[in-house]
């Protein structure tokens, strides 16, 4: 049984300090060997992610075939770590990805809004589950935690998480509709004391999605949340992170706030879909000197 702490204590943020030492991140200098290998952790780390109305089996079997096929590339490229769609998909996932140890993420919880009612989310849980999903990102409840109903958010992701049976649950925040860094902060509490297994940014729906000072908010609670439990809880940002060089300063925050020991698919993940590509030119240009054409790679 979880343990409802009481959430009106969260620390307060300071704005201006997490926006600055967030930018220094950015002015890192990274030697060509170290880039490379972050490269490819941080290719290995993405949740390749196909979210859309217009989703069909086919374009999920392509986006698994991809995820296994990396190597085509050039030898030696790690996979992602999961694909990640809607319950509907998950049984065409699964099947497509086979033994390859890739995972398969869902969606579930009425997302990407959260408006319907507890008992329709867990079943939603549940169908993605049965369709043999490995993990589960959920989006709480909004609407609630902005009128403070912060016991109602607590037990909803319990209630989910416990849906969830063996699978992780990553607790998405949609941080661009909590509004300022003492709500992000204050969310990520409620997330981890109700057995979250991953905190995760956005649903990539809207805008802002993931930034690096939201990000640095959610590491640093995780990092308290360690000191005072000692369990470690995995953070994915999510959304508007397309280009290699932004994954890589996400990484040097990652390894200056929580350490090596997150540094890993097991407890960080990059939810995106182009993110792989623009990698993909990135270590073709270290490895031969030229760029590939964009066209070369297949567009999710």
């Amino acid at each position: 049984m979880n343990t409802i702490p009481d959430f009106t204590i969260s620390p307060r943020i300071d704005q201006v300090g997490v926006e600055e030492r967030a930018s220094r991140f950015t002015k890192r200098s990274i030697k060509n060997e170290t880039k490379i290998n972050g490269l490819k952790l941080a290719l290995n780390m993405i949740d390749l992610t196909t979210l859309e109305g217009k989703d069909t089996d086919g374009k999920v079997k392509q986006l698994c075939y991809k995820a296994m096929h990396l190597h085509d590339v050039y030898a030696g490229l790690p996979t992602v770590a999961a694909i990640c769609v809607y319950p509907s998909m998950v049984g065409v996932a699964k099947k497509a990805l086979g033994d390859s140890g890739i995972k398969v993420a869902s969606v579930a919880t009425a997302f990407p809004s959260g408006q319907s009612t507890r008992d329709i989310k867990i079943r939603d849980t549940k169908f993605a589950i049965s369709q043999g999903a490995d993990e589960i990102d959920m989006v709480i409840s909004r609407g609630k935690f902005h009128q403070g109903e912060y016991n109602f958010v607590f037990d909803e992701i319990a209630a989910i998480k416990e849906a969830c049976g063996n699978a992780r649950l990553k607790v998405i925040l949609e941080t661009g509709e909590l509004g300022t860094y003492d709500k992000v902060r204050k969310a990520s509490d409620i997330a981890m004391y109700a057995g979250a297994d991953f905190i995760k940014t956005s649903t990539g729906k809207i805008s802002p999605a993931a930034t690096m000072p939201v990000t640095l908010v959610m590491l640093e609670a995780i990092r308290d949340f360690y000191y005072k439990t000692g369990k470690k809880i995995a953070m994915k940002p999510a959304g508007g992170i397309s280009k290699a060089k932004l994954a890589l300063h996400y990484l040097v925050m990652l390894n200056e706030v929580l350490g090596e020991g997150w540094m890993n698919n097991e407890w960080f993940r990059f939810g995106a879909s182009s993110l792989a590509n623009d990698i993909l030119m990135q270590l073709m240009k270290q490895r031969t000197g030229l760029y590939q054409s964009g066209d070369y790679f297949s567009n999710d």
